[in-house]
Parts: C-alpha cells; sequence; structure tokens
C-alpha cells in the first residue's frame, strides 16, 4: 500500500512540474535593425516587414545587414537572426514554431525611395494559407507598388488577413479585397462586402466590407478596429486624391449592435461607398492611426473625404478630385515635415459604415488609376 501511494506521489509530482505544451505560434515579433538607417520603425505585418531606409545611407551597408528578430517563445529562424544578408533585395526567413508543427514565411525588404504617389493596382501576390494537414492553398490577393528603379513597396493593405481567419477555404475570388480584370486600364481593385458567416458573428463581425489603405494590418481580434493601422511616412504637404471609381450596393442594409451582437435590417436605406485621405503627425504615444480614430484624433491635421454629393451609384467608370482640408487650428510645420513627422494614408471601402460591421452584403466598390497629389 505505501508503495502504490509512493507512486501516486511522484505522479502528481512530475504531472506539476512538467513544462507546458510546446508553442504552436511562429511569429516574428520585433525587428532590430542596427545603426541609424531606420526612418521609421519597421513594419511587421501578417508576413512581410518593411524597412525605411533614410535616403542619407550608405548603399554599402545594405550589401551586408545584420537584422536582428525577437520572435513567439521557443520559434525558430532560418536564416538566424543577426545574419548578415544583402538587403539590397527581398530576403526571405522561415519562421518555425516551438512544436515544430507550424511554419511561416516572412518577406524582408527595405524602402529606400520615396513612397509612390500614382497607384494603377497592376501589381499584386497571392498570399497562401496553411490548413492543418500542413497543405498550402490560395487565399486572397496583397498589392504592391514598383518603382521606376524597380524597388518594392508594401505600402497596400486591407483586411483580408483578418477574413482568412473565419474563410476556411475560400479563393481569393471570395475575399472582401482582390482584383479585377475590369479596371479602367488593365486590372484595378475590386472591394465587395461579405458576409463573415457563424464564426464572424462569434467574433462579433458578421460582417466584413472590402477596404483597402495604406498602412498594415496586425489581426486584433478582441479590437477588430484597432487591426487596421493607417499611414506611412510622407515629406510633403498633400493636395487631394484623384482617381476612378465604379459602384453598387448590395440589395439589403443591415445595422449591426455590438451590445446584442444581432443586425437589424433598415428598409429602403442604400449602401454608401467611402474614399479618403488622411494626414497626422506622429509623436513618441502616437505611430499610427488606427480604426478607432472616427476623424477625431487630436494628431490629425488634414482630412480629405469624399462628399456624399458625390457618391455615386454606376456601372461606369467615374473620376473623384478630393481636396485636403487643414482642420481648424491646424497647421503642417516645415521643419517636423522634413524630419519626417507626419503619416499620410488613403483609405477605400465598399461601405462606409462597415468598420462597425454595418452595410449590404454584396456591395462592390472597384477603383483604379490613383493617384495622390501633393506641392
Amino acid at each position: 500500500m505505501k508503495m502504490a501511494i509512493a507512486v501516486l506521489l511522484c505522479f502528481l509530482l512530475v504531472s506539476c512540474i512538467q513544462s507546458e505544451a510546446p508553442n504552436s505560434e511562429a511569429d516574428i515579433e520585433t525587428c532590430i535593425v542596427p545603426g541609424d538607417i531606420l526612418l521609421s520603425d519597421p513594419q511587421i505585418s501578417n508576413d512581410r516587414i518593411v524597412l525605411r531606409i533614410t535616403p542619407a545611407a550608405d548603399p554599402r551597408e545594405l550589401t551586408k545587414l545584420a537584422v536582428g528578430f525577437t520572435l513567439t517563445p521557443g520559434a525558430t529562424i532560418d536564416p538566424p537572426s543577426g545574419t548578415a544578408r544583402d538587403f539590397t533585395k527581398p530576403q526571405t526567413y522561415k519562421v518555425t514554431s516551438e512544436d515544430r508543427k507550424w511554419e511561416k514565411t516572412y518577406t524582408v525588404s527595405c524602402m529606400i525611395e520615396n513612397m509612390l504617389t500614382a497607384y494603377d493596382f497592376e501589381h499584386y501576390r497571392t498570399i497562401q494559407k496553411v490548413d492543418t494537414k500542413g497543405n498550402k492553398n490560395d487565399a486572397y490577393h496583397e498589392f504592391y507598388e514598383i518603382t521606376e528603379s524597380g524597388e518594392v513597396q508594401n505600402i497596400w493593405n486591407s483586411g483580408n488577413p483578418g477574413f482568412a481567419i473565419i474563410a476556411g477555404t475560400k479563393g481569393p475570388a471570395e475575399y472582401p479585397t482582390g482584383v479585377s480584370e475590369e479596371g479602367l486600364l488593365g486590372t484595378c481593385a475590386k472591394l465587395v462586402t461579405c458576409d463573415t458567416g457563424f464564426l464572424g458573428t462569434m467574433f462579433k463581425s458578421p460582417l466584413a466590407a472590402g477596404n483597402l489603405f495604406i498602412g498594415k494590418f496586425e489581426t486584433n481580434v478582441t479590437n477588430t478596429l484597432k487591426s487596421t493601422h493607417f499611414g506611412e511616412r510622407f515629406d510633403h504637404i498633400p493636395v487631394a486624391v484623384r482617381g476612378y471609381y465604379k459602384y453598387k450596393s448590395g440589395e439589403v442594409f443591415k445595422q449591426y449592435n455590438k451590445e446584442t451582437n444581432k443586425s437589424t435590417i433598415i428598409k429602403d436605406k442604400a449602401d454608401e461607398l467611402d474614399i479618403y485621405g488622411i494626414m497626422y503627425e506622429t509623436d513618441a504615444e502616437v505611430k499610427y492611426l488606427d480604426g478607432t480614430h472616427n476623424f477625431e484624433h487630436p494628431n490629425t491635421v488634414s482630412i480629405a473625404r469624399i462628399a456624399a454629393d458625390d457618391k455615386k451609384q454606376t456601372d461606369e467608370w467615374t473620376y473623384f478630385y478630393i481636396p485636403f482640408e487643414l482642420l481648424p487650428g491646424k497647421e503642417i510645420n516645415p521643419e517636423k515635415l522634413e524630419a519626417g513627422k507626419y503619416n499620410v494614408s488613403i483609405v477605400f471601402s465598399s461601405s462606409i459604415e462597415g468598420a462597425f460591421f454595418s452595410g449590404s452584403v454584396g456591395s462592390t466598390l472597384y477603383i483604379d488609376e490613383v493617384e495622390l497629389v501633393y506641392e
């Protein structure tokens, strides 16, 4: 009897002190760049990291740049953190989870030239998902820009990475933000408001508006509005956003109530598109604006937003020109502008209330040949 009790006590002791199950996450959490060559903090998104490099940096430094990373607990990275590599071209890293069951590939690129200001949406890549069996499937599209020198600028993002959580095996044509061959010239961006189904309702996100914005997306399941990080450093004074659109609203408008987690049909209400540009000042506390800004954040300096009278439901490509207007009491400080203290973003949405999960499933916005006009 005493022997049985002793064995039981040993088992319980081992059970208490045994380590937790290995971590299944395979993410890069922070990025460390040696020296003083960055204009702003590294932009880390779903599977990409953008390093904004100061023009004063010696190009030779990029040929042997030893970038370091911190990872989710227990994860490993290949090549190892701190390995000197040639960052005059994008470099890839493979992160493996502690339990060795999951892998994630990150592309790290340097952005040396100023942000492009003309966008034709001709360049896009297909992002893949890995299912529970390790199979890779095409999931959604992601836009990027290419400068005349061939530099890739990953300045565009969307809510697609968030939608991917509940999308199952859906392909690119079934995601809110994608590519259409029916552009004004070549391809264009196609934004569609989608139903998120049972899982979306469970996460209190019953609807996903098609959206596209300059900035990055970092999934926040507890507050989806904070997933969108708007803005990219901009060293000029923005004058206007112009381009072309087509738009048709869905048939049934649903108003979402977060408290009850239910949507109510609003008869005779048509969905609306939204197009806007925003410029804001960054500081030690504010590195970016997220989806909670609601045009009321104190760091906001200037806004360009399409007027209600200029929104049309049309099958024809329609030109828009939206001027930036300084907010009352605000100004753009030339010294801060030169020091890179301002960010700018352009935002498109197929449902104006999509950030609050209200709108019409099927609302569709096409966008093409956009330009950020500046002084």
